[in-house]
């Protein structure tokens, strides 16, 4: 065998183990950077240790310097929605609305409005997952079902098929396109109703299939092997809409503060270097979300200031909750890391390539996927393949006659394939948040996340070479 045979091979057997040990249930903190290691090992390339300390522990870093702030406010602003009674209040009301046999419906809607709203699907899930909880209960669906119906409104449609949505992933093939975040539309909403009717078509039948073995919300064994948790102390009661007005105000914040104020900011101060040498272009919606997550945390905070006990131990509950999530989330960034700098990964990406020549959209469905893949990124695998075969596959699409807009947006429904495999930093997040394992929830995950989103791709894909782009 070459080296450059064995190189892949190495990445092949990381992330096939990577994957099938952590559906077995092992903790991918740990298992990130060990089999990180072995690819190096086993490929043609210089130290582990110096991959370990100068690719995966910089990724790592980085990562948890990019987006602390995401995880532990979004984890204070699900805890506080759960202890106010909040999260109880909106789901009784759409239990009311929706009935309570649409209570998947209800937490799917939820979710795609926030995110379509702006904000970050990690956010989402955290502030989610009591409202989730709290109708399933009610519904008496089974707790393992819930990751699937939070993965299906925000990591799907609402990231990469509804025309406008304010995704990273919708907004990354703009440079290279020169297109818009409302790229070919019509083509984008046949994609996502095709995602959310193939979802909401599975969970449904596996919430009959639970019903017809008279399955509860506790019937499972949680992650952690503890006893199944009893019914929730009684919490402070509010109104619906005093419990919606924070995720309101964080959800119209966020937009404002993004699209009219903070780009208007006078800040050259960002271009020292003690600063790093930015713009404010590359800061705004990371400030914009974090001052719109703090103003919803201060209403939230107001709402339980006749408790003060309840509300320092909601914060320190909440702190504590975020960390796993988010260091579980670097490691997965680090691995990723180390498999994009060996030689196979190259090779890896050159072969897509010449295995699509001729169609580009079909290329750009094979590339992404698999970048995404392998990289467990959405975001990740399509900034490798836009910078490495962007400028190729624009030139292809041009001299057939295709549009940049249907580039654009067959490049944005591809990510959202293969990134959800079980070693995604999503998924491994949203199910450390709902408190259950690979084994009891990822099928469901792999339904509306993955299989999904690849039949409204190859939808998208048939009719776009057909009739281009509406």
């Amino acid at each position: 065998m070459t080296s450059a045979e064995m190189s892949i091979a190495s990445i092949v057997l990381a992330l096939l183990l990577l994957m099938y040990l952590t559906y077995r249930g092992l903790g991918v903190l740990w298992l990130a950077p060990l089999l990180a290691s072995l690819a190096v090992l086993l490929s043609d390339s210089p130290p582990a240790l110096a991959h370990f300390t100068q690719v995966f522990m910089p990724a790592l870093g980085g990562f948890v310097i990019a987006f602390f702030p995401l995880f532990l406010l979004g984890a204070l602003f699900g805890k506080l929605m759960q202890i106010s009674g909040a999260a109880d209040a909106v789901a009784h009301a759409m239990g009311n609305w929706l009935g309570r046999e649409r209570a998947i419906l209800a937490v799917v809607l939820a979710c795609a409005l926030l995110t379509y709203g702006g904000v970050s699907l990690f956010v989402v899930a955290f502030a989610a997952y009591p409202i989730a909880a709290s109708l399933f209960r009610q519904a008496a669906i089974p707790k393992r079902l819930i990751p699937g119906a939070i993965a299906l409104g925000a990591f799907t449609f609402t990231m990469t098929a509804l025309p406008g949505t304010p995704s990273i992933q919708n907004a990354i093939p703009m440079p290279f396109f020169g297109t818009s975040l409302f790229a070919a539309p019509g083509l984008g909403v046949l994609a996502g109703a095709v995602m959310l009717g193939t979802g909401l078509l599975w969970l449904g039948l596996r919430t009959r299939w639970a019903r017809q073995r008279a399955e509860g919300f506790d019937d499972d064994t949680p992650a952690s092997g503890e006893a199944p948790t009893a019914e929730p102390p009684t919490r402070p009661t509010v109104s619906v809409w005093l419990a919606l007005l924070p995720a309101v105000v964080v959800v119209g914040t966020n937009f404002v503060l993004s699209r009219f104020v903070v780009p208007l900011w006078d800040a050259p101060y960002l271009g020292l270097a003690q600063f790093g040498g930015t713009d404010l272009s590359a800061v705004q919606g990371m400030w914009s979300l974090v001052l719109a997550l703090l103003l919803g945390i201060g209403l939230q905070v107001l709402m339980l200031l006749s408790v003060p006990q309840t509300l320092s131990s909601a914060f320190n509950e909440g702190a504590r909750e975020s960390v796993m999530p988010l260091l579980n989330t670097a490691s997965l960034v680090g691995f990723g890391a180390v498999v994009a700098v060996l030689p196979g990964f190259a090779l890896l990406s050159d072969l897509t390539t010449q295995l699509t020549d001729g169609n580009p959209l079909v290329s750009i469905s094979v590339a992404v996927n698999l970048l995404a893949g392998i990289t467990g990124s959405a975001s990740g695998g399509m900034s490798i393949a836009l910078q490495t075969m962007g400028s190729g596959w624009l030139a292809q699409a041009q001299a057939s006659g295709m549009s940049a807009d249907l580039l654009h947006r067959v490049t944005v429904i591809a990510t959202g394939g293969l990134d959800a495999l079980p070693h995604n930093g999503a998924v491994v997040t949203l199910l450390g948040i709902c408190g259950v394992t690979h084994r009891q929830a990822y099928l469901d995950i792999l339904v509306v996340a993955v299989l999904g989103p690849l039949l409204a791709l190859a939808v998208v894909v048939g009719l776009g070479t057909t009739f281009g782009s509406f």
